[in-house]
């Protein structure tokens, strides 16, 4: 399995990528905005490549409900940082929007990778990476981003979200884009309860098997914290078996905070899976 991010192709048969989290919000549910201000940024982004990642992950609105981020703050946000990265470190920048006009900046200003939680739903967000030559993650969500979804209910989990990936994946393959710049999320959390998302994380196995890269985001978030009683600074060995999990059943991108960690997760079973 092949992916291309900008000019670098990956062979992912049994590589795993961390894609490291950098949050320029004040609310994120993870950091609180820790790492808002451009000099500790930065200074987080140095630490995720030293750690290992193989991409940064830039995103300026959390995707749960929280005060309104209009499109010139997002790009504020988001843009100059993209273009610091891009002059710092020689790997691929992903931009996490749902907004097609951030990516398509985003783009100008170096990312290779566009990380649309909302499934596109904005019509412009994939012709914006189809004249980019970027790649695309297509996420599953059940509402949409920044709605909280209390009750989500399906009547296959599993096979509600394959089917909705599916869709979306052809979406862009439609508007021009290759399989080699397709990835695929299951979205847990994003409108699912515990449960679910524990059963689409037991599941990988059938999302990697629609042929795309399965990228997993599991990391430090809710259904972990629900299903062991942990509070968000608990959650570390959780996310870490998650992890494991994930990748051992095809997910080949790890989403991570911890990249240090998920690196180790990521090279201790390629190296089982090459020595099979």
């Amino acid at each position: 399995m092949l992916l291309e991010l900008g000019e670098r192709s990956y062979d992912l048969t049994t590589r795993s990528l961390v894609m490291g989290i950098l949050n320029r919000t004040p609310d994120s549910f993870f950091d609180r905005g820790e790492y808002f201000g451009l000099d500790a940024f930065y200074r987080r982004a140095e630490q995720l490549v030293k750690d290992g990642a193989d991409l940064l992950d830039v995103g300026g609105v959390k995707a749960g409900p929280g005060p309104d981020v209009g499109e010139a703050e997002e790009l504020e946000r988001v843009v100059p940082a993209i273009a610091a990265l891009r002059a710092r470190f020689d790997m691929p920048v992903s931009v996490d929007t749902w907004r097609g006009s951030v990516a398509a900046e985003a783009y100008r200003a170096g990312a290779v990778l566009g990380n649309d939680i909302s499934g596109f739903g904005d019509p412009s967000f994939l012709p914006a990476a189809a004249e980019a030559g970027a790649a695309v993650v297509a996420t599953h969500i059940r509402l949409a981003p920044r709605i909280a979804d209390p009750d989500p209910h399906y009547d296959d989990v599993v096979e509600d979200v394959a089917s909705f990936l599916v869709e979306r994946a052809s979406w862009a393959r439609q508007a021009g884009i290759p399989d080699t710049r397709i990835i695929v999320d299951a979205g847990l959390d994003l409108g699912k309860t515990a449960a679910q998302s524990v059963a689409l994380l037991r599941a990988s196995d059938r999302l990697a098997s629609l042929g795309w890269p399965l990228l997993l985001s599991a990391s430090n978030k809710t259904f972990l914290g629900v299903l062991f009683g942990l509070e968000i600074a608990d959650r570390a060995s959780a996310t870490m078996a998650a992890h494991s999990v994930g990748v051992s059943l095809g997910c080949r991108i790890l989403r991570a905070h911890d990249v240090r960690a998920a690196r180790r997760v990521c090279d201790t079973l390629a190296a089982v899976m090459e020595a099979a």
